[in-house]
Protein backbone atom coordinates (compact mmCIF):
# COMPACT_ATOMS: atom_id res chain seq x y z
CA UNK A 1 0.00 0.00 0.00
CA UNK A 2 1.38 3.25 -0.62
CA UNK A 3 1.57 5.98 1.53
CA UNK A 4 2.52 9.78 0.59
CA UNK A 5 3.29 12.38 3.65
CA UNK A 6 3.83 16.13 3.18
CA UNK A 7 4.66 19.38 5.28
CA UNK A 8 2.67 21.69 3.84
CA UNK A 9 4.76 25.22 4.00
CA UNK A 10 8.24 25.36 3.10
CA UNK A 11 8.83 28.43 5.36
CA UNK A 12 10.99 28.85 8.05
CA UNK A 13 8.09 26.81 10.52
CA UNK A 14 7.90 24.29 7.63
CA UNK A 15 11.73 24.15 7.56
CA UNK A 16 11.62 23.26 11.38
CA UNK A 17 8.69 21.01 11.14
CA UNK A 18 10.15 18.42 8.29
CA UNK A 19 13.17 16.99 10.66
CA UNK A 20 10.47 16.19 12.80
CA UNK A 21 7.79 14.70 10.33
CA UNK A 22 11.35 12.76 8.88
CA UNK A 23 12.38 11.52 12.23
CA UNK A 24 8.49 10.00 12.98
CA UNK A 25 8.47 8.02 9.60
CA UNK A 26 11.77 6.69 10.31
CA UNK A 27 10.46 5.47 13.92
CA UNK A 28 7.33 3.72 11.95
CA UNK A 29 9.65 2.11 9.41
CA UNK A 30 8.00 4.42 6.74
CA UNK A 31 9.42 5.31 3.48
CA UNK A 32 11.01 9.15 3.14
CA UNK A 33 11.13 8.65 -0.63
CA UNK A 34 7.52 9.55 -0.13
CA UNK A 35 8.17 12.52 2.11
CA UNK A 36 7.28 16.44 0.25
CA UNK A 37 7.05 19.67 1.49
CA UNK A 38 3.65 20.61 -0.56
CA UNK A 39 3.51 24.46 -1.58
CA UNK A 40 0.79 25.96 -3.35
CA UNK A 41 3.60 27.82 -6.07
CA UNK A 42 6.62 25.90 -5.89
CA UNK A 43 9.15 28.34 -7.30
CA UNK A 44 12.39 25.45 -6.17
CA UNK A 45 12.52 21.91 -6.60
CA UNK A 46 14.08 20.94 -3.00
CA UNK A 47 14.51 22.39 0.22
CA UNK A 48 17.31 20.70 2.62
CA UNK A 49 16.74 17.35 0.93
CA UNK A 50 12.86 16.98 0.22
CA UNK A 51 11.31 17.54 -2.60
CA UNK A 52 8.83 20.50 -2.93
CA UNK A 53 5.90 19.92 -5.09
CA UNK A 54 2.43 21.59 -5.54
CA UNK A 55 -0.53 20.84 -3.52
CA UNK A 56 -2.31 20.08 -6.92
CA UNK A 57 0.60 17.65 -7.40
CA UNK A 58 0.18 16.02 -4.20
CA UNK A 59 -3.53 15.87 -4.65
CA UNK A 60 -2.91 13.88 -7.66
CA UNK A 61 -0.59 11.24 -6.63
CA UNK A 62 -1.87 7.68 -6.97
CA UNK A 63 -2.23 6.70 -3.11
CA UNK A 64 -4.14 4.64 -1.09
CA UNK A 65 -3.32 7.05 2.12
CA UNK A 66 -2.25 11.01 1.93
CA UNK A 67 -0.97 12.59 4.91
CA UNK A 68 -0.08 16.33 5.41
CA UNK A 69 0.87 18.19 8.09
CA UNK A 70 0.03 22.29 7.93
CA UNK A 71 3.06 24.12 9.01
CA UNK A 72 1.59 27.58 8.41
CA UNK A 73 1.14 29.64 11.78
CA UNK A 74 -1.90 31.43 10.54
CA UNK A 75 -4.66 29.09 12.63
CA UNK A 76 -6.84 30.75 9.65
CA UNK A 77 -5.20 29.68 6.86
CA UNK A 78 -4.79 26.09 8.16
CA UNK A 79 -8.84 25.74 8.68
CA UNK A 80 -9.41 26.77 5.28
CA UNK A 81 -6.46 24.43 4.02
CA UNK A 82 -7.89 21.21 5.79
CA UNK A 83 -12.04 22.26 4.29
CA UNK A 84 -9.49 21.79 0.61
CA UNK A 85 -7.79 18.50 2.59
CA UNK A 86 -11.06 16.61 3.51
CA UNK A 87 -12.50 17.09 -0.08
CA UNK A 88 -9.52 14.98 -1.35
CA UNK A 89 -9.91 12.58 1.09
CA UNK A 90 -5.76 13.55 2.68
CA UNK A 91 -5.62 13.23 6.25
CA UNK A 92 -4.39 15.55 9.10
CA UNK A 93 -0.95 14.33 9.99
CA UNK A 94 -0.10 14.87 13.81
CA UNK A 95 3.86 15.54 14.36
CA UNK A 96 5.34 15.51 17.57
CA UNK A 97 8.96 16.31 18.78
CA UNK A 98 10.55 12.99 19.96
CA UNK A 99 11.32 14.93 23.34
CA UNK A 100 8.37 16.16 24.21
CA UNK A 101 6.43 15.37 27.56
CA UNK A 102 3.27 14.12 27.29
CA UNK A 103 1.45 12.68 30.88
CA UNK A 104 -1.89 11.63 31.89
CA UNK A 105 -5.33 12.00 30.89
CA UNK A 106 -4.18 14.11 27.95
CA UNK A 107 -6.14 14.11 24.31
CA UNK A 108 -4.76 16.12 20.98
CA UNK A 109 -6.64 16.67 17.61
CA UNK A 110 -5.52 15.30 14.62
CA UNK A 111 -3.19 17.82 12.71
CA UNK A 112 -1.18 19.32 15.61
CA UNK A 113 2.45 20.11 15.62
CA UNK A 114 4.45 19.74 18.94
CA UNK A 115 7.91 21.33 18.26
CA UNK A 116 11.01 19.98 20.63
CA UNK A 117 10.45 20.47 24.48
CA UNK A 118 6.89 21.20 24.68
CA UNK A 119 5.04 19.96 27.53
CA UNK A 120 1.84 19.20 28.10
CA UNK A 121 0.98 17.63 31.47
CA UNK A 122 -2.23 16.02 32.96
CA UNK A 123 -5.81 16.06 32.16
CA UNK A 124 -5.76 18.36 29.02
CA UNK A 125 -7.39 18.15 26.29
CA UNK A 126 -6.68 19.79 22.74
CA UNK A 127 -8.59 20.04 19.57
CA UNK A 128 -7.45 19.67 16.04
CA UNK A 129 -4.41 21.73 13.90
CA UNK A 130 -2.82 23.02 17.65
CA UNK A 131 0.85 24.31 16.65
CA UNK A 132 2.85 24.59 20.23
CA UNK A 133 6.68 26.00 18.90
CA UNK A 134 9.57 25.52 21.00
CA UNK A 135 9.24 25.08 24.53
CA UNK A 136 5.64 25.98 24.90
CA UNK A 137 3.75 24.10 27.48
CA UNK A 138 0.32 23.27 28.71
CA UNK A 139 -0.40 22.76 32.30
CA UNK A 140 -3.14 20.45 34.07
CA UNK A 141 -6.80 20.78 33.55
CA UNK A 142 -6.95 22.95 29.92
CA UNK A 143 -9.13 22.90 26.99
CA UNK A 144 -7.28 24.14 24.07
CA UNK A 145 -9.23 24.45 20.99
CA UNK A 146 -8.84 24.16 16.83
CA UNK A 147 -6.72 25.96 15.62
CA UNK A 148 -4.81 27.74 18.10
CA UNK A 149 -1.28 28.96 17.97
CA UNK A 150 1.74 29.06 20.41
CA UNK A 151 4.51 31.23 19.38
CA UNK A 152 7.93 30.13 21.00
CA UNK A 153 7.98 30.12 24.73
CA UNK A 154 4.55 30.01 25.85
CA UNK A 155 3.92 29.50 29.37
CA UNK A 156 -0.32 28.39 29.98
CA UNK A 157 -1.04 27.58 33.17
CA UNK A 158 -3.60 25.39 35.05
CA UNK A 159 -7.41 25.74 34.45
CA UNK A 160 -7.04 27.71 31.53
CA UNK A 161 -9.44 27.52 28.43
CA UNK A 162 -8.33 28.58 25.11
CA UNK A 163 -10.97 29.30 22.50
CA UNK A 164 -11.01 28.39 18.21
CA UNK A 165 -8.16 30.58 16.55
CA UNK A 166 -6.45 32.10 19.09
CA UNK A 167 -2.93 33.18 19.17
CA UNK A 168 -0.25 33.54 21.52
CA UNK A 169 3.30 35.23 21.25
CA UNK A 170 6.39 34.11 21.92
CA UNK A 171 7.34 34.02 25.60
CA UNK A 172 3.16 35.14 26.66
CA UNK A 173 2.54 33.90 30.28
CA UNK A 174 -1.30 32.77 31.14
CA UNK A 175 -2.03 33.02 34.67
CA UNK A 176 -3.53 29.95 36.40
CA UNK A 177 -7.33 30.27 36.63
CA UNK A 178 -9.29 28.01 39.27
CA UNK A 179 -10.90 24.77 39.37
CA UNK A 180 -14.89 25.29 38.19
CA UNK A 181 -13.48 28.72 37.22
CA UNK A 182 -11.44 28.66 34.58
CA UNK A 183 -9.55 31.71 32.91
CA UNK A 184 -10.54 31.86 29.43
CA UNK A 185 -9.33 33.53 25.99
CA UNK A 186 -11.73 33.81 23.67
CA UNK A 187 -11.64 32.93 19.84
CA UNK A 188 -9.76 34.97 17.68
CA UNK A 189 -8.13 36.67 20.26
CA UNK A 190 -4.14 37.34 19.94
CA UNK A 191 -1.62 37.50 23.20
CA UNK A 192 1.05 39.40 22.27
CA UNK A 193 4.58 38.87 22.44
CA UNK A 194 6.04 38.91 26.27
CA UNK A 195 2.44 39.93 27.83
CA UNK A 196 1.50 38.05 31.29
CA UNK A 197 -2.57 37.67 30.84
CA UNK A 198 -3.80 37.83 34.47
CA UNK A 199 -7.47 37.64 33.25
CA UNK A 200 -9.88 36.59 31.03
CA UNK A 201 -9.23 37.84 27.32
CA UNK A 202 -12.63 38.96 25.14
CA UNK A 203 -13.24 36.88 21.21
CA UNK A 204 -11.26 38.96 19.02
CA UNK A 205 -9.26 41.38 21.07
CA UNK A 206 -5.62 41.81 20.80
CA UNK A 207 -3.81 42.34 24.16
CA UNK A 208 -0.25 43.29 25.25
CA UNK A 209 2.23 43.89 28.13
CA UNK A 210 2.42 43.21 31.98
CA UNK A 211 -0.41 42.62 32.78
CA UNK A 212 -1.89 42.52 29.44
CA UNK A 213 -4.11 44.94 28.22
CA UNK A 214 -6.64 45.26 24.86
CA UNK A 215 -5.18 47.46 22.04
CA UNK A 216 -7.25 46.55 19.70
CA UNK A 217 -9.58 44.39 18.14
CA UNK A 218 -9.34 41.67 15.60
CA UNK A 219 -12.59 40.52 14.66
Amino acid sequence: MLEIHGVFGAGGYGREVMPLARMQLLNLKKRLDNLYFVVDNPEMEEVNGAKVISLTDFIRIDAEKKYLSIAVGNGMFRASLQSRMQDHNIIDWTVIAENCVIMDEVTIGLGSILSPFVTITSNVTIGSSFHANLYSYVAHDCVIGDFVTFAPGVQCNGNVVIKNHAYIGSGAIIRNGQSGKPLIIGESSVIGMGSVVTKDVPPGVTVFGNPAKSIKRTV
